[in-house]
């Protein structure tokens, strides 16, 4: 079997970076070791730059993919929400080539596994032809306690159609939000599948948890523009994650997406859970649509495990995993390079039950294999 043996620059392994070490995998991809660059022997590639695994992309909607330059920048979250639900329906056509589209373009900015919302099929066609590793997050969405039980028989058709296709463990039913999701239907998703990975749009604006403390605040509007009867609905003086974070069963991983106005305080319901909990960041839609970043410094100094998403291109320029570590160093250039490469790596791939096969350059693991160029500026894919 052929080898292939690369010495770039820097290398980071997904733990951490080093230099004069060289990266050998079979032909296809496979890692086979790391050694130092005096025990690698003939044959050596050498890389400009900084080598890594390939990237995870923690948190997407491909299938808003069609909507890429349709919501103009800064409307704020209850705005976009509105015209996401407003201007998704195109011809199916349309749909699946935009989907098609931004599929290649992930594989080619490197990134090898991503966790995609599903509000619909249609998106399986090209994940079945796909080289990318998806795990399938169907959403349920029901304002409306007495509807439950259908909102959730509409979500379980979409999850069958993808368990047509993908294995269960890549297949969960998840709550959309806090905000959109009744106690009656929170009930039906956790009792599904009680240790199913879980997403969850959590704290994306201030609106959110003033809907939860006082009933007041920007999603009132939202309900009032869409028709929505919220009487049912009782404010708990508690902002939204402590208020709901039990409806989750405790064996159920969490990745909880967004976190723009998670406080410190906040984190304290989440101690004592059996199951990982990890915070996804999508600094670039969290810009193009309230101009608001979470304090990541804060969730990386509590000892969280981080990871990194790019949203929709409803809600971002591009689907690209560098464009965010661009993101996060620019407005918070103190945070080591080291940690946030590992949330785009082999945190992302734990967070999807994904680090036996992704993450990190492991003897026997296929992760890919990237360049990302002397100034973290390109990615270039190796293998």
């Amino acid at each position: 079997m052929g080898f292939r043996k690369f010495l770039p620059d820097q290398l980071f392994d997904g733990y951490r970076i080093s230099t004069q070490q060289v990266l050998i995998a079979n032909a296809d991809g496979t890692i086979e070791d790391i050694v130092p660059v005096t025990e690698a022997g003939d044959g050596v590639e050498q890389i400009a730059g900084l080598i890594c695994p390939g990237f995870v992309n923690a948190h997407c909607h491909l299938e808003l993919s069609h909507l890429k330059n349709a919501i103009q920048p800064h409307t704020g979250l209850p705005d976009f929400l509105y015209q996401v639900v407003n201007l998704r329906s195109l011809p199916p056509e349309v749909i699946e080539e935009a989907i098609a589209q931004a599929d290649r373009s992930m594989y080619e900015a490197g990134i090898v596994a991503v966790g995609d919302i599903c509000n619909t099929a249609s998106t399986l066609k090209q994940k079945q032809r796909s080289p990318v590793y998806y795990h399938q997050f169907v959403e349920a969405i029901g304002f409306n306690p007495a509807g439950a039980a259908a909102r959730f028989d509409a979500a379980r058709q979409v999850y069958e159609q993808f368990l047509s296709f993908f294995p269960e463990k890549q297949v969960s039913i998840v709550p959309h939000a806090p905000y959109s999701v009744t106690p009656e239907l929170w009930a039906l998703i956790r009792d599904f599948a009680p240790y199913s990975i879980q997403s969850i749009h959590n704290q994306e604006c201030p609106g959110e948890n003033e809907w939860f403390v006082r009933k007041s605040g920007e999603l009132v509007g939202f309900y009032e523009k869409m028709g929505l009867n919220t009487n049912f609905f009782e404010p708990s003086g508690r902002n939204s994650l402590p208020c709901y974070i039990d409806r989750f069963a405790p064996t159920q991983p969490l990745l909880l997406v967004h976190n723009v106005c998670t406080s410190r305080e906040d984190l304290a319901c989440l101690e004592g859970r059996a199951a990982p909990v990890y915070f996804c960041l999508c600094p670039g839609a969290n810009l193009y649509i309230s101009q608001t970043l979470p304090d990541i410094p804060m969730l990386a100094q509590s000892g969280l495990s981080l990871v990194i998403g790019t949203d929709s291109l409803a809600s971002n320029h591009q689907l690209s995993i560098l464009e965010e570590i661009r993101h996060i160093r620019r407005h918070f250039p103190e945070l080591p390079l080291e940690n946030i490469l590992s949330w785009a790596t082999l945190n992302g791939a734990k967070a999807l039950q994904a680090d036996a096969i992704l993450g990190s350059f492991e003897k026997g693991k296929k992760p890919g294999i990237i360049s990302l160029g002397e100034t973290l500026s390109r990615v270039k894919p190796l293998h």
